[in-house]
């Protein structure tokens, strides 16, 4: 399956959800509803609102990161605005978890001198797709639209490969490049004294995690799992959704596994990749059907299919 088609296929998921519900509500990022989650540690989140993110914010004695910026300038100024809400340091770093417009196209409200961090990954994704998906997501709405106009990636100040830790002034933030997951260039960020991770969309709540660039991986994710899970987070903040602990981790983590090892039994007993993904849909849509986003069933089967020998 051509990336192109799986791309469709995930736009088509989030369409197709988005027909059956009333009006979903406006992709406003509410800074009001901001909470605090640790010593060091903020969470502006969701809502459950789709298009927005969870929004960390996290304050040491001397600098802030905040980590992801929510869908255009305006999303992003109601983040800094919150941010000044709870510091006052004048050393700003920014990151997002990925490319995608609502995590990082918020960043040009930011003011000049905070500081752009991004994973080499991420940068190639952004060379690579550009704002296509921005102007997938414009078509949605005029609010939309609206909100992403003339918007552009802002540039980087800081590069890294696969790990780079700020030190705020007493508390240090690891952030790790972990793709190709959900995309090329996953990132999360781990607050380590307060053991909060900002987990991206790799690790949900309830929810099948989405293969949305050509180079997702099966494999690569159950590494990542395993990696995340050595750092033993008390608190795991999901890019979209509810927060919860360690156990989110080994939650997606089996249904993952069990997606593969379907997928593998299927082929090996001659079924064709179109075949074993209709079957691991129905099977797993089934069997966890107080999960959300079901129809990413069908892709992660595919590429557990694609992978196997």
């Amino acid at each position: 399956m051509t990336w192109r088609r799986i791309f469709t296929a995930w736009l088509a998921a989030g369409s197709a959800v988005a027909a059956q519900q009333p009006r979903p509500p406006d992709p406003l990022i509410d800074g009001t509803a901001m909470t605090k989650v640790s010593d060091h540690v903020y969470v502006i989140p969701d809502r459950n609102v789709g298009l927005v993110p969870n929004v960390g914010i996290i304050v040491g004695t001397r600098a802030t990161l905040v980590v992801d910026t929510g869908l255009g300038p305006r999303n992003g100024r109601t983040v800094v605005d919150a941010t000044n809400g709870v510091s006052r340091n004048a050393e700003l770093y920014v990151v997002s978890t990925h490319f995608h417009p609502e995590h990082a196209l918020g960043e040009p409200a930011f003011p000049p001198g905070a500081r752009i961090v991004r994973a080499q990954a991420q940068q190639k994704d952004i060379d690579e797709f550009g704002l296509t998906l921005a102007q997938t997501f414009a078509g949605r709405s005029p609010l939309v639209a609206e909100l992403l106009k003339d918007v552009q990636f802002r540039k980087a100040d800081i590069f890294f490969d696969r790990e780079h830790t700020l030190d705020l002034g007493g508390v240090r933030v690891r952030l790790l490049s972990l793709g190709p997951t959900h995309t090329r260039g996953d990132t999360v960020v781990w607050v380590e004294g307060d053991r909060v991770l900002f987990a991206g969309d790799i690790v949900m709540n309830q929810t099948f995690v989405a293969f949305a660039s050509p180079y997702s991986s099966v494999k690569a994710w159950l590494s990542d799992f395993d990696q995340l899970e050595s750092l033993h987070p008390l608190r795991i903040v999901p890019s979209h959704g509810m927060m919860g602990d360690a156990a989110l981790i080994d939650q997606q983590r089996t249904v993952m596994k069990g997606i593969q090892a379907r997928a593998v039994e299927l082929k090996r007993g001659g079924k064709t990749a179109d075949e074993s993904a209709s079957v691991v849909q129905t099977e797993f849509q089934t069997k966890y059907a107080n999960w959300t986003a079901p129809a990413r069933i069908a892709v992660i089967a595919r590429t557990a299919f694609t992978e196997a020998p």
